[in-house]
């Protein structure tokens, strides 16, 4: 093994950790804004629910189709923090419009739902333009960071404490404007959003700032250019069975997390008949528990059975959370919190333990990293979407379920979104991790225990 390898295998330090840790902050905050409270704010102001999934759906497929775009490109050119840079800048200057209420048809003078709906959807599909760039960008340069797997695992699981993080941020904002201003005419309601909104951006960009300063461009993928190694391409994936079972892996953990944490807010108010304050406060016990189980994770040296075998608990964990959803009835709402701690265990196992699997997929094949995170990306978007614009078609209105009357226990889309569709993705993903074959890299402990 040669000197520069060995240099490049070595550990990570904490420093260099925590700076690329932080650096999806701006991301994760407005996705938590995105996917906890887009549908219930665009129905909470007179959009019908097709619409309103319509939205969700444009900026889906807007966000798929940039991350294969960004992937190519990457991988051609590098340039990682330029791209970094380029999409937060379009995340925070879009954002706004996405709850700010609808600026062209103040311009326009026309309120009508169909402008609405047009409005919602070209400023959905900037502000995931922006958000596909920034995260393509930051998974890939893990690879290009360090050899060293052990410090892959680490940086995607400090990666994902954040985006706890960043969760409860938003959940804390949440509960103080939601508790501060409560709603009444469709004014209140963009104000309290716009507010959640615009503070999430601030925060998002102070974290920005900090990766930045404290994370250099990857040096490895420069290397590869400099030493004449060939771009790799698409085909090489493709011939490749554990690129479709990472694939299907990740697009089944990513469906667990982002149509649970959509129906969330619809679950406890409409079917269980909690408070306000308990659309912040029950997310917030959820990513306080996946922080907590993050950071332990990023004490553990990884092996290809640990990984699969995390993955297999967190999967087990939504098993049986789904199970509870979908039977819980309004008198016993308050075991949702119970219910909250399990969620929050089983999504940092799954998320850590499956984008991990992605870096074992990669491996020293530096030169097509980007393309394997945009395609994988790309997949995960355009399903996800169209999961959750098809169940919130058949979704009713916050309106027509607040005016109706509601028995102790009954059946909704809502439930079967929260609790049936994650269990059975959770199943299947799984299945699939058993079947698995990951390579057994060389592992090798951090240079610095992050509890230490």
């Amino acid at each position: 093994m040669t000197r520069s390898r060995r240099g490049d295998e070595s550990p990570l330090g904490r420093c260099s950790v925590l700076y690329y840790g932080v650096g999806h902050m701006l991301n994760d905050i407005t996705s938590a804004c995105w996917f906890t409270y887009l549908l219930v704010f665009l129905t909470d102001i007179g959009l019908p629910p097709r619409d309103a999934a319509i939205v969700m759906l444009a900026g889906q497929v807007a966000d798929g189709f940039t991350t294969v775009f960004a992937g190519e490109l990457i991988d051609r050119y590098g340039r990682f923090k330029l791209w970094h840079g380029a999409g937060s800048v379009l995340v925070a200057v879009s954002f706004s419009s996405v709850f700010g209420g609808c600026l062209p048809c103040k311009i326009l003078g026309s309120y009508s739902s169909s402008m609405r709906t047009v409005s919602y959807s070209f400023f959905a599909a900037v502000f995931n333009i922006g958000w596909a760039a920034t995260q393509v960008s930051h998974m890939s340069m893990v690879n290009c960071i360090t050899l060293n797997s052990t410090s892959r695992v680490v940086l995607g699981s400090c990666r994902n404490a954040f985006t706890m993080i960043a969760n409860l941020s938003v959940y804390a904002v949440a509960f103080v404007v939601f508790n501060i201003n409560t709603k009444g005419s469709v004014i209140d309601v963009e104000n309290q959003y716009r507010w959640i909104a615009y503070s999430s951006i601030l925060i998002g960009c102070c974290f920005v700032v900090i990766f930045h300063l404290g994370t250099a461009e990857p040096r490895l993928k420069r290397e590869a250019r400099e030493k004449g190694h060939a771009r790799i391409s698409w085909t090489y994936w493709f011939n490749k069975l554990l690129y479709y079972q990472v694939a299907i892996l990740y697009v089944l953990t990513r469906l667990v997390t982002n149509v649970s944490q959509a129906f969330l807010a619809f679950y406890v108010i409409n079917d269980l008949q909690m408070t306000q304050s308990s659309k912040a406060l029950v997310p917030a016990v959820i990513y306080i528990c996946s922080f907590i189980v993050s950071v332990l994770l990023q004490e553990i040296t990884w092996n290809r059975n640990r990984v699969k075998a995390l993955y297999s608990c967190g999967g087990l964990l939504w098993m049986i959370s789904g199970a509870g959803i979908l039977f819980l009835p309004i008198s016993m709402n308050y075991f949702m919190y119970v219910l909250s701690i399990v969620i929050g265990v089983a999504n940092a196992l799954i998320m850590v333990s499956g984008v991990s699997m992605q870096s074992f997929l990669v491996g020293d094949d530096l030169n097509g990293c980007a393309f394997v995170y945009g395609s994988l990306s790309f997949m995960d978007k355009i399903l996800c979407g169209l999961a959750l614009s098809v169940l919130e078609s058949y979704q009713s209105s916050t309106e027509e379920v607040r005016n109706c009357h509601r028995p102790n226990f009954s059946f909704s889309v809502t439930r079967f979104g929260l609790g049936l569709v994650p269990a059975i993705c959770a199943l299947i993903g799984v299945l699939v991790t058993l079947t698995m074959k990951l390579p057994e890299p060389a592992f090798m402990p951090l240079m610095e225990p992050l509890l230490a």
